[in-house]
């Protein structure tokens, strides 16, 4: 590919300046600053390097391409514009409009070409890591060499715009230092070292000395690189690109110095142009600055043709889909798994022999702690999920998110389990960007307290709709003697109101196996499983995996009851006591168990209504903050949770001391009934007059 003149070049990446300028005018808000400054990188690498098809933005072995600046949305947008995707000039002209596909920042699935959502600083290029790994595993596991080819369907680069607010970030310290000592050579970032941010000129809150910290992680590093020197941005990419190809290769950190709002002739290198229109005069001003004679989001004729990307793109994905049929000719059953996994479809066996796996489960009689249930679970459903890629932030064994016959991913090795170390939002953040890339189905584990370090993570999965799932241990007071810094008291509640989260605290063993399953089967967003240190019994033998998979179900029932008590988790076996007790002396209660109250939540009102009928009064139980549970028991309804931090001592006296016992709840729903009992016998008052026939 023949590279334009120098200053072509500059022509070409001030359509970028111009169209983010008119676009941020027009909405009189955004952040022209970051495009304007990183146009020139932006040329060289979209311009010369990217391997991606605009006609096919989901094609498998394109380049992905993050802005993990995501505030700087126009300089995507108008890349995406310029090479040919489709975001016609009026998406430009709705920028951050409701409805347009040219949001304030970036969102994966409404803008086409969009690799990842990105806004939160610091979590593009963890994602980026999430996909520079996918795509090493997946060289690992796929690519053949033979006597007489090499079939390398899995060859491509991530690359990462980012700014020094990513790098301030303390989640890109633990992506960058997990992809550097896996050696994720395929990754290439850029980092836009303007020396500016909101509140101006950042030597007065960041003076690290970032190319040192980043060969401290064990990048090739390049710095002091002219942002607006073409030739040195292209030299720069084509030693990264070279020592990728190393078998010792790392990846790589350009480090661009550039002045912010280029092109600006009074506002550029400031704070001004970080986050606002540049105003009327002053866009006159940057036109006249540039050179720029086109109106308003209108594109030079010859500009526009060597900026459409649509026949480059189309020729490297034929000659992709050239080598693939050669691939497929020689490794059918290798190809088609690829392609099946890529689509993310799950086996056809998983579903025929799901009830079995269900049913072994269920059979099982053993008091067993909910971890260890989650564990028994992934060692049947792993053999049929091959694209399970597993981990935990440095408590495997806690967590217990290994499985027979997993294996131990490494720097130089395939595998399919790996430690991220104590990098809970890395981790989150990471597992994002496989999901992201395809290939692979994530999962990782800490323990529920600790999500609080992960949860913007885990809210930009809910966001994207992505296939994650989040293993949560040692889900309340029941882990004991560890005390109120590591018991989960607010957690679930909270998690519980991220929307497109489905949270599940299952009871038993079969509850968690149909928590894994449905959290494996859905592609519509993330699910985060809440599980016990402590043993639990069984309480399912005459449940099936249908009702528990409507999230909230009739567990146990007196005949015609007389009032609800709903629990989940470990607290279930509690309502089954306070049910025996109360039974006893003549009180019908029915116990509900809700394992997930969002899919609960999804079900027809009139199965809701059937399980939770409006006319009984409700128990709710949970070793956690009672808020959350008023939306079922409504004001006249109970709720015996924890609104303080927990306590250290052995797990049962802690139950006891917090008042989450059989005979609490037993004199709850007692007390509701004799209410319910009073209300219904007592005369109307005067002013009431009954309904006639």
């Amino acid at each position: 590919m023949q590279n334009p003149t120098p200053e072509f070049a500059r022509h070409m990446a001030n359509a970028i300046r111009m169209l983010a300028v008119d676009a941020v005018e027009k909405a009189k808000s955004g952040h022209p600053g970051a495009p304007m400054g990183m146009a020139d990188i932006a040329e060289v690498l979209w311009n010369r390097h990217l391997k991606h098809n605009p006609a096919n933005p989901h094609w498998p072995d394109r380049d992905r391409f993050v802005l993990s600046n995501g505030h700087g949305s126009m300089l995507i947008y108008a890349l995406l514009h310029l090479t040919g995707y489709d975001l016609p000039m009026e998406e430009l002209k709705n920028f951050r409009q409701l409805h347009s596909k040219t949001a304030g920042h970036p969102e994966v699935g409404i803008t086409p070409g969009v690799e990842t959502t990105t806004g939160p600083l610091g979590q593009g290029i963890s994602n980026a890591v999430g996909m520079a790994l996918a795509e090493k595993l997946l060289a690992q596991e796929f690519n053949r060499e033979d006597e007489d080819a090499t079939h390398h369907i899995v060859d491509h680069f991530t690359y990462v715009f980012l700014g020094d607010g990513c790098m301030m970030e303390g989640i890109s310290h633990e992506a960058c230092a997990l992809a550097g000592t896996l050696r994720l050579s395929k990754l290439i970032a850029f980092y836009d070292d303007n020396g500016i941010s909101i509140d101006g000129h950042v030597e007065g809150w960041f003076t690290d000395d970032t190319p040192k910290r980043f060969e401290a992680y064990g990048w090739h590093v390049i710095p002091n690189v002219d942002g607006h020197d073409p030739a040195a941005v292209e030299a720069a990419l084509l030693a990264a690109k070279k020592q990728a190809q190393q078998a010792d290769g790392q990846p790589t950190l350009i480090c661009c110095k550039t002045v912010i709002g280029m092109g600006s002739p009074n506002k550029a290198g400031t704070h001004d142009v970080h986050g606002a229109a540049l105003g009327p005069a002053e866009v006159a001003a940057t036109r006249e600055a540039l050179g720029w004679t086109a109106a308003p989001f209108e594109i030079p004729t010859d500009v526009g043709a060597a900026w459409n990307a649509k026949d480059k793109g189309a020729a490297a994905e034929a000659e992709w889909r050239r080598r693939f049929e050669a691939y497929r000719s020689q490794y059918p059953l290798e190809a088609a798994e690829f392609e099946r996994r890529m689509a993310g479809n799950l086996l056809p066996d998983l579903a025929t022999r799901l009830p079995e796996l269900l049913a072994n489960i269920s059979s099982r009689a053993e008091p067993v702690a909910t971890r260890k249930a989650s564990q028994n679970a992934l060692d049947l459903l792993a053999p049929l999920v091959p694209e399970f890629f597993g981990g935990s932030a440095d408590l495997t064994g806690s967590n217990l998110t290994n499985f027979k016959g997993c294996v131990k991913a490494g720097r130089d090795a395939w595998g399919n389990h790996l430690s991220y170390g104590v990098r809970e939002f890395g981790m989150a953040a990471i597992m994002n960007g496989i999901a992201l890339h395809g290939g692979y189905i994530p999962y990782g584990g800490t323990f529920l307290t600790f999500s609080d370090y992960s949860r913007n993570a885990i809210r930009m999965a809910a966001l994207m709709k992505l296939r994650v799932i989040h293993v949560l241990t040692h889900d309340s007071i029941g882990l004991g003697e560890d005390g109120p810094t590591h018991q989960s008291v607010e957690h679930v509640p909270s998690l519980r109101l991220i929307p497109q989260l489905d949270v599940w605290r299952p009871a038993d063993g079969l509850e968690t196996a149909v928590a894994w399953s449905c959290a494996v089967e859905r592609r519509d967003g993330p699910s985060a499983l809440c599980l016990s240190r402590q043993n639990l019994p069984r309480i399912t033998e005459r449940i099936s995996a249908g009702q528990i998979r409507r999230g909230g179900y009739i567990l146990s029932e007196i005949e015609d009851p007389q009032a609800v008590i709903l629990a989940t988790g470990s607290e279930v076996e509690i309502a089954l006591q306070a049910q025996a007790t109360l039974a006893a002396e003549g009180v019908r209660t029915r116990v509900v168990s809700m394992p997930s109250t969002s899919v609960f939540d999804r079900q027809p009102q009139a199965y809701q209504d059937l399980v939770l009928p409006l006319s009984l009064p409700v128990v709710a139980v949970e070793a956690a903050h009672p808020d959350f549970w008023r939306k079922y028991v409504g004001r006249t309804g109970v709720v015996i949770g924890i609104a303080s931090f927990g306590e250290s001592a052995p797990a049962k006296d802690l139950y006891r001391h917090f008042g989450i016992t059989p005979t609490r709840v037993a004199d709850a729903a007692r007390t509701l009934v004799h209410r319910a009992t009073q209300r219904r016998q007592a005369p109307l008052p005067e002013h009431i007059i009954p309904a006639s026939n």
